[in-house]
């Protein structure tokens, strides 16, 4: 039978009702800080995403950007990395025997991918227990359900610990897993929080700067001279490990705004940022 994760943030974070979700979804594409309906290059090989993780009223267009630039990849898995806001559970954790189910339907966990990513990390672990409360994989799947056309299947992964050894640990697993199929993989993040908004855009373009560069090193350098408070950011660099060895070679800016540019509320605001790996 397997589990079932059942939604933890439904009717907070985004609508419960199936219709009025996917009434939301299309109108964050169609947000002025959406992607609305601008073609893009679909021959371009896309190995991961960075994408935000708050409420669809504020994240929502940015996230769509993400989103939108891997709607013709088809992957038969995508891999989803976040951090573990509550700090419950083990330091890197996977699951098993698990469905998780959104208001648009239910997504399996690659079982055999996250056996196989257990025996490859020194950090994953099993354990349903650390992704029972977190929203920050779990607002990403109804945003994969909209915009895929084919079925395909998730491996979550939720990090307690963020730092650089195990974000090298976890993207060289990843790189493992991902290479043996049809993948994408998802780094689930947001940026500075509760930061003015003028100084929020510095801090965060400082952050971004070296996520296009691919370069982990002197993103962790970034993030610990300015405190930029980035709360998915071993995600983000475990993601940069992973697309890298699979074969990009740069990220590229999809789009990036904060809840105060979308809300006109700038004083205390939270940046989102859409990036892919080409």
């Amino acid at each position: 039978m397997g589990i079932i994760r059942e939604p933890v943030v439904a009717g907070q974070f985004y609508p419960e009702n199936k219709e009025e979700l996917r009434r939301m979804i299309k109108s964050c594409n169609e947000h002025e800080y959406g992607p609305g309906h601008q073609s893009r290059e679909s021959d371009e090989k896309i190995f991961g995403i960075v994408c935000p993780h708050a409420g669809y009223i504020y994240s929502g267009p940015t996230a769509c950007h993400a989103y939108k630039s891997i709607s013709e990849q088809n992957p038969e898995l995508v891999v989803i990395i976040g951090p573990n806001h509550f700090g419950i559970g083990k330091n890197a954790a996977t699951m098993v025997d698990a469905k998780w189910m959104t208001p648009l339907g239910m997504v399996k966990v690659d079982s055999d991918a996250a056996h196989e990513i257990v025996k490859r990390s020194h950090v994953i672990e099993i354990d349903n227990y650390s992704h029972s409360q977190d929203h920050s994989l779990e607002v990403q799947i109804p945003m994969l359900q909209f915009t895929l056309s084919k079925e395909f299947q998730i491996l979550p992964i939720i990090l307690h610990a963020q730092d650089s050894e195990t974000a090298r640990d976890v993207g060289n697993a990843v790189y493992e897993i991902a290479k043996k199929k049809k993948s994408i993989i998802i780094a689930s993040s947001d940026f500075t929080h509760y930061e003015e908004n003028s100084f929020a855009h510095l801090q965060d373009k400082a952050l971004i700067d070296p996520i296009l560069e691919m370069d982990v090193e002197k993103f962790y350098r970034v993030l610990k001279e300015r405190r930029v408070t980035a709360c998915g950011f071993g995600a983000i660099a475990s993601a940069m490990i992973a697309c890298k060895r699979l074969g990009a070679t740069r990220g590229k800016m999809l789009s990036y705004a904060t809840s105060g540019d979308i809300s006109g509320d700038t004083e205390s605001v939270v940046g989102y940022a859409a990036i892919k790996f080409v």
